[in-house]
């Protein structure tokens, strides 16, 4: 549903597609909001499963498709004013358990290749945990300070549509362990952040 801001990779990519196949969706069927959005989960399902099954090209390419799909449901809803607070809850718990699937595909296809160390568990705790907390602090920010990340590092750098982006990328070139390694790092300086702008906002 509707987030009332687009991160870079939406703006700049995703709503490309994501705009017309939802006027497409609003004129020729009776596709609801909320059935995008469980299609958007279940494509990130399969990109979990791509990197699982050894196909880092697919499950990139699906990573990137879930991205743009999940712009869909928010589109389609205000085409055909379905917007509901119900559906934004829907596509939000549905985009977490995306992103969880589709990193612990990464995680597994990076522990065949790299073997079972602290190192490895270590990136891999720090990559899922930053992904969701970033969601997560937002979320707060938003409900218990009335803070509201739209600009600059803390706003966009790690947002869902950059992170989806960055393992296309990984997919496409094979390189799961450094996206996940950069994705450790990113997301958690993103949530460092965060606490520091929210503290000084709210004089806490």
């Amino acid at each position: 549903m509707p987030k009332g801001w687009d991160g870079v990779i939406s703006r700049k990519i995703n709503r490309r597609f994501s705009r017309p196949i939802a006027h497409f969706l609003a004129k020729h069927t009776k596709v609801t909001p909320n059935q995008i959005s469980v299609v958007s989960f279940l494509i990130g399902g399969l990109s979990g499963l791509s990197f699982v099954l050894n196909q880092p090209i697919l499950g990139g390419i699906l990573a990137q498709l879930t991205s743009i799909i999940d712009g869909v449901d928010g589109d389609l809803a205000v085409i055909t004013g379905r917007t509901s607070p119900f559906g934004g809850f829907l596509d939000s718990v549905l985009d977490r358990y995306s992103d969880f699937f589709i990193l612990f595909g990464m995680s597994y296809s990076f522990l065949l290749v790299s073997g079972w160390s602290i190192e490895s568990l270590l990136v891999i705790v720090a990559a899922l945990f930053g992904s969701l907390m970033v969601s997560y602090s937002r979320a707060r920010a938003e409900s218990d300070l009335r803070v509201v990340f739209r600009s600059g590092f803390s706003g966009y750098a790690a947002n869902r549509d950059v992170r989806l982006f960055i393992i296309m990328l990984a997919g496409i070139l094979n390189q799961i362990q450094a996206s996940l390694i950069i994705l450790a790092v990113l997301t958690n300086l993103v949530v460092a952040k965060r606490v520091y702008d929210a503290k000084k906002v709210s004089g806490g």
